[in-house]
């Protein structure tokens, strides 16, 4: 699936399932500046972190519109529906559905309302007690959900919903009020981006499971998933929104308070894959991070080679680190095609057949002849590995010796990334030996989690290992309440085949209204 840098963030199968982000969010507080431009542009560097959805909303102090929609950030928006966006701050989202369906009603931001303001909410991470929440919710609302002004009474099923319902369930109670209330009873990652018609809101979870940042404008401030957000708008970076910490930005300037006290569990995942390159996440840039994979790869698993490749492109910082501490050549022996990602056209099944050629052509005069060494940052269901280790093999290489610069990924991940389920996971119950075998390759070397860790610049108690170790820093609920669809039992399908949620939200019939 293409990135907005132009990279893919996997050279995979058709149809071959990889781990996702949860979401993209950002947002800005800048008085006389194009704030949808802004934010729109904002959304296009982090779409890497959510493909399925994106939405903006505005405010211009009195009126707070948003206009969503199912697809890429290019695709919702063009010049006139930004032009129809207007105000002093936005919130933004980009989406990747790790709960509740994707469809139109489950797009971001979310919008909530009071008989005088409106809230509009944006949410990066999954929550782990959402039925939990949704019954608080139930209960305020005297036992019935659907009772709710916001999007939840008209069939949303995302935990940003329930959020959004509980932030505006007190009629009388201020935004900044509610938000001190909710945001300790909240479980589970969420780096979250509000605002309502005046304020523009930003708040972390304790553990600050996914990253959050804040930003200068000369005229505003942004808050953003990511620093390479903040880069391409010509923000300033100011610092990360502190792990607990609730900052609100207004006429009267920018406010923090703490509603929670700072435990840190940073997803070590965003180092090895999930943030890009040209982000910084805790004081450390990631590309300086995954080339140091590739330098502690070479170490742990050195083998005699003529030239380190990568799997475009993400690979390249590891395979660029191995090849410096190894010695040996880095070469690219793979060309991809920058404009197959993501599509709505499905390939034939002829082309299905030729798998990953698709995206990918081997160089055959680079790789015949060569012992290889192949890096890439994960393996998951192996399926992409099998096919590229025969296609290598096919165009002639005389070995080929798979490097993977992130340990075996063996348990799920209940925090915002949406991997495979443990089935499917090619390391649950096979030894590496096994693994090598499956994927066809003369040897196979994972890197350890010391030695990943240790990439990262960042104290092990402060960072979150689970889909590697299995140990789970925030304490999970019975499994049962665990599931990606805990919401849709809310509102099940009719039994004439009609899906009560197919509905409109609040003040919004069609994203072509506003």
């Amino acid at each position: 699936m293409a990135r907005p840098d132009g990279r893919l963030s996997h050279d995979l199968l058709p149809g071959e399932r990889l781990p996702q982000d949860a979401c993209g969010v950002f947002g800005v507080w800048a008085p006389g500046e194009e704030v949808a431009k802004l934010t729109y542009f904002g959304l296009y560097a982090l779409q890497h972190r959510g493909q399925e959805a994106a939405g903006i909303a505005t405010s211009d102090g009195q009126r707070l519109v948003v206009y969503k929609d199912v697809g890429l950030v290019s695709q919702v928006f063009d010049e006139s529906a930004l032009a129809s966006l207007r105000g002093h701050l936005a919130v933004g989202h980009c989406r990747y559905s790790t709960t509740g369906r994707n469809s139109w009603e489950n797009a971001q931001p979310t919008l909530g309302g009071t008989a005088d303001r409106t809230v509009a909410l944006t949410h990066n991470g999954n929550l782990i007690n959402t039925a939990e929440l949704r019954d608080l919710l139930a209960e305020t609302l005297g036992g019935n959900l659907s009772a709710s002004r916001g999007e939840v009474g008209r069939g949303n099923t995302t935990d940003t919903a329930i959020v959004t319902g509980l932030l505006t369930a007190d009629e009388d109670l201020p935004l900044e009020s509610a938000a001190l209330q909710v945001l300790p009873q909240l479980r589970g990652a969420f780096s979250l981006v509000f605002c309502d018609e005046s304020t523009l809101y930003a708040a972390r979870d304790p553990q600050g499971v996914r990253p959050l940042v804040l930003g200068r404008l000369e005229r505003g401030w942004v808050v953003a998933s990511e620093t390479a957000a903040l880069d391409i708008v010509g923000a300033s970076v100011v610092r990360e929104i502190e792990p607990g910490e609730l900052i609100a930005i207004d006429e009267d300037g920018l406010r923090s308070q703490r509603f929670a006290e700072p435990a840190p569990k940073r997803c070590v995942f965003e180092w090895v894959y999930l943030a890009r390159p040209d982000t910084t996440i805790a004081g450390q840039e990631v590309y300086d991070s995954r080339v140091e994979m590739g330098r502690q790869l070479a170490r742990e698993h050195p083998v005699e080679a003529d030239m380190v490749m990568p799997t475009p492109e993400s690979g390249t910082p590891a395979a660029i680190g191995y090849a410096e501490a190894s010695g040996i050549p880095f070469g690219h022996g793979l060309v991809k095609n920058a404009y197959v990602g993501r599509t709505f056209i499905a390939p034939s099944q002829t082309i299905r057949q030729l798998g990953i050629r698709l995206k990918l052509n081997p160089l055959r005069d680079v790789i015949k002849g060569k012992r290889l060494v192949v890096v890439d940052d994960s393996i998951v269901r192996g399926n992409t590995q099998r096919a590229l280790v025969r296609m290598l093999r096919e165009a002639g290489a005389a070995e080929v010796h798979v490097r993977i610069s992130s340990p075996p990924v063996r348990w799920p991940c209940f925090y915002g990334i949406d991997f495979a389920t443990r089935a499917e996971l090619i390391a649950t119950g096979l030894e590496i030996e096994d693994i090598r075998a499956s994927i066809g390759a003369d040897s196979l070397g994972y890197i350890s989690q010391d030695g990943m860790i240790e990439a990262t610049a960042q104290e092990r108690s402060s960072l979150c290992t689970a889909c590697f170790s299995g140990s789970y820093p925030i304490e999970l609920p019975d499994e049962t309440k665990l599931g990606k669809d805990v919401l849709e039992l809310q509102f099940p399908v009719t039994a004439d085949g009609a899906d009560v949620t197919d509905v409109g939200t609040l003040d919004v019939a069609s994203p072509s209204l506003n």
